[in-house]
């Protein structure tokens, strides 16, 4: 994965439903180790330009020294669900040629201890995108009540036993509180009366909290409905995305915003109604077995495209 320590998952395929434009204005709205960044670059002429957000400081310190003298690139250090204040800001409202994100958690952060992403080894319990901000994990756990946390990892990590994970850790914090990632996945595998062979039995449980902390899935809805406002006509949106809550955000927008405005069925309403806002360019791309082999968190990747068009 060299230097920078991550493989950006269908990047060939995301950076080529970009249709990148020489004189082009796109945005990475998930720089990480700045793979999909790196490809577009090489698309752009001078008087392209690429904004790349990430919300992770090590992110965009990675960024700066791995891209040190790029005239035509612009870090923000910014959640993605900004995206509209600060294109706006830039005066780049109606203008964007294409947006690119690339969801979850990148490899660094998974393979730093200290980040609490993972399950597989000891650290202190965060997960937070930008650890500067917000509350960590072990912290809301320490807080939620009984009821919110079932519910968090029933509705964000699609656990089955919900419940009996809640009860424990509302038990086990009542001794100590829980700091550490091994303890957190010690008390997990402990509640779960059977094992998936395949899958670590506190892989739902770190998935549900992470997305909780970070408020993941409502940064996304925010930024794919912000894009209308920011894509120029004939701008592309391409997203990929690691899990079936993601996708099926993206899903559903790309189709609704495809649709347009669906009239009350039988009733009596004159005109047309409105055109949709996007035109479906990729329904769904997966990754080919030579990449899934290559590397295996692809193996879940789907990736979709749109592109904007005139509205009635």
């Amino acid at each position: 994965m060299g230097e920078f320590g991550h493989r950006s998952v269908l990047l060939s395929q995301a950076v080529e439903a970009l249709s990148v434009k020489p004189d082009g204005i796109y945005v990475d709205g998930t720089f990480g180790r700045g793979g999909h960044a790196e490809a577009v670059l090489a698309r752009l002429g001078p008087e392209g330009r690429l904004w790349a957000f990430d919300q992770d400081p090590q992110a965009i310190a990675a960024g700066h020294e791995r891209f040190v003298g790029e005239p035509r690139l612009e870090l923000v250090h910014a959640n993605f669900d900004r995206l509209e204040e600060v294109m706006n800001g830039a005066g780049l409202k109606g203008r964007v040629d294409g947006i690119l994100l690339d969801l979850g958690v990148s490899s660094p952060q998974i393979d730093e201890p200290a980040r609490g992403f993972s399950f597989s080894a000891a650290g202190p319990l965060d997960m937070r995108m930008d650890p500067t901000r917000g509350v960590s994990a072990a912290q809301w756990l320490a807080g939620a009540d009984e009821a919110e946390i079932s519910q968090v990892l029933r509705d964000l990590g699609e656990e089955r036993f919900h419940r009996r994970i809640a009860r424990a850790i509302v038990a086990a914090r009542g001794e100590r509180p829980i700091e550490t990632t091994d303890r957190l996945a010690e008390l997990v595998a402990q509640a779960i009366p059977y094992r998936d062979r395949h899958k670590h039995p506190a892989t739902r449980t770190f998935q549900a909290i992470r997305l909780r902390i970070n408020h993941e899935l409502e940064a996304l809805q925010a930024v794919l409905e912000q894009s209308l406002s920011v894509l120029a006509l004939g701008g592309r949106l391409v997203v990929v995305s690691f899990h079936s809550l993601e996708d099926r955000i993206v899903k559903r927008f790309m189709r609704d915003q495809a649709r347009g405005e669906r009239l009350p069925a039988k009733l009596p309403v004159t005109g047309d109604a409105a055109a949709g806002a996007l035109r479906i360019v990729i329904r769904q791309m997966r990754a080919d077995a030579a990449e899934v082999a290559a590397n295996p968190r692809a193996r879940s990747a789907v990736l979709r495209a749109a592109e904007r068009v005139a509205s009635k």
